[in-house]
């Protein structure tokens, strides 16, 4: 096994107080594809072995991590007791001890007792896939609802880790005298109490959701139309959000950058307004707990009239992600197939040169109308013109045109029109304007009530 990624002291990256990070090595197990696995190829096979190991890596940077040894591992099976063979556990304990390594990262879900059988091995800390995310995760949640989401899913997977963790599990704690009896092990007094807590985020986050439904509730009355932002983390979709509406959302070059979400107001050409969210990345593997626990988060898509789904086009990758981003939307209950409703975003084609981006396009023109996909860059703004007019198309769909007639010195009516219709024609005729809007069948009553409106004449 050669390690694919070596980085030196001198390199090592410092925390804010200038304390060292620890030095880690990222392993890779993957399963070898036997031939004829038919499912196994659809599924895993897609993804290369080099760049799995390069966005595992990629997930230990972004929590300051020094990454001074990747390599992939491959397998034949996984084993019960240590997910890897015993060739493969000794040789990687060499390299363990050669590199001075604090912390092993596997890219992939351990059980607690492979996990814990792994640190015996090594003598040091093993973190999986899931617990690494949930680690990145952490840091980056910023509002109380963010952090609240991360401690539920955290302590959820921690509840099943609880044989490892403690070194005094198996101690009894005898009762309180009226309590009687042997008394409960420490095991179960700590799976109560964090139990006891899981109950309350549970319950705190449930006043998040109402919290939620009435900004909803709120914007419906307004009413603006929802637009979310999809896609694979690192796809580019903060940079867009912050090119579609002129904001300064955080947007790096690092994986999970943005994790609490964002919106703003979003304007179409014509002067309509629709409101546009950001929300956290996907990734392969997302752990279910997390889905589960931003829930909350993730009902701005749920509710969401138009989906734009952000890819990185210019990723190797990039086919297997977009996979990946559908898996999770069937777990939200979202059909990736759902017509109109899904807009397909392929960005960064900036990192393309000419040719290449001419391909790009005669492949986007051959889609079918159904699943149109636009081309932009979100670093230099090409295509974001072409896109908006395509959300403002679809976001007509929802919206009624209007022919009306109002005396041209009811400034407040024509000023309330302006704010809450799209006005397509405005012609001075005597005394009165002649006007075509454009509403949200929200307020067409409104309109036909106290403007007189009528169908457009086609």
């Amino acid at each position: 096994m050669e390690p694919l990624n070596r980085e030196g002291d001198a390199d090592r990256p410092r925390s804010a107080g200038g304390k060292q990070t620890g030095r880690v090595i990222v392993i890779g197990p993957y399963l070898r594809m036997r031939r004829g696995d038919a499912d196994a190829q659809a599924n895993e096979a897609v993804r290369d072995s080099e760049a799995r190991l390069e966005e595992a890596a990629g997930l230990a940077r972004a929590i300051d991590l020094t990454v001074a040894d990747s390599l992939i591992a491959p397998i034949s099976q996984i084993r019960p007791a240590t997910y890897l063979g015993k060739g493969k556990v000794e040789e990687i304990l060499g390299l363990i001890k050669g590199h001075d390594i604090e912390l092993v990262v596997m890219d992939c879900a351990l059980s607690p007792i492979q996990q814990r059988n792994l640190e015996k091995a090594w003598d040091t800390k093993v973190l999986d896939r899931t617990g690494l995310i949930l680690e990145i995760f952490g840091r980056r949640a910023k509002t109380k609802e963010g952090s609240l989401q991360v401690e539920l899913a955290h302590l959820n997977y921690q509840r099943s880790r609880l044989v490892r963790s403690w070194t005094h599990l198996e101690r009894q704690r005898g009762g309180f005298g009226f309590m009687g009896g042997p008394g409960e092990t420490q095991i179960e007094a700590d799976r109560r109490l964090i139990g006891d807590r899981i109950t309350r985020l549970e319950n705190e986050l449930k006043k998040v959701q109402a919290t939620r439904r009435l900004h909803r509730a709120g914007r419906q009355r307004v009413p603006y139309r929802v637009v979310a932002l999809v896609g694979y983390t690192n796809a580019g979709k903060s940079t867009l959000f912050n090119r579609l509406t002129r904001a300064d959302v955080q947007a790096a070059d690092m994986l999970f950058a943005t994790l609490d979400p964002t919106l703003r107001a979003l304007t179409l050409p014509h002067g309509g307004k629709a409101m546009l969210s950001d929300t956290v990345g996907f990734i392969s593997n997302l752990p279910t707990q997390l889905v589960a626990a931003f829930r909350a988060t993730l009902e701005e898509v749920l509710e969401a009239d138009i989906i734009l789904h952000v890819r990185d086009i210019s990723h190797e990758d990039a086919e297997a992600q977009e996979r990946d981003v559908d898996a999770v939307l069937r777990q939200l209950g979202i059909d990736p197939d759902a017509g109109a409703r899904i807009l397909e975003v392929w960005n960064k084609i900036d990192r393309f040169d000419p040719e290449e981006r001419d391909n790009l396009r005669n492949i986007a023109a051959r889609r079918p109308e159904e699943r149109p996909c636009f081309l932009v860059s979100a670093e230099t703004g090409e295509g974001i013109e072409t896109l908006l007019t395509a959300i403002e198309d679809r976001l007509a769909a929802f919206r009624m045109t209007l022919d009306l007639s109002i005396d041209a010195s009811d400034g407040a009516g024509i000023s309330w029109l302006h704010r809450n219709a799209e006005v397509l024609t405005k012609e001075l005729h005597g005394e009165r304007f002649d006007m075509t809007v454009r509403v949200d069948e929200t307020k067409r009553d409104i309109v036909v009530s106290r403007f007189g409106a009528v169908p457009h004449a086609a």
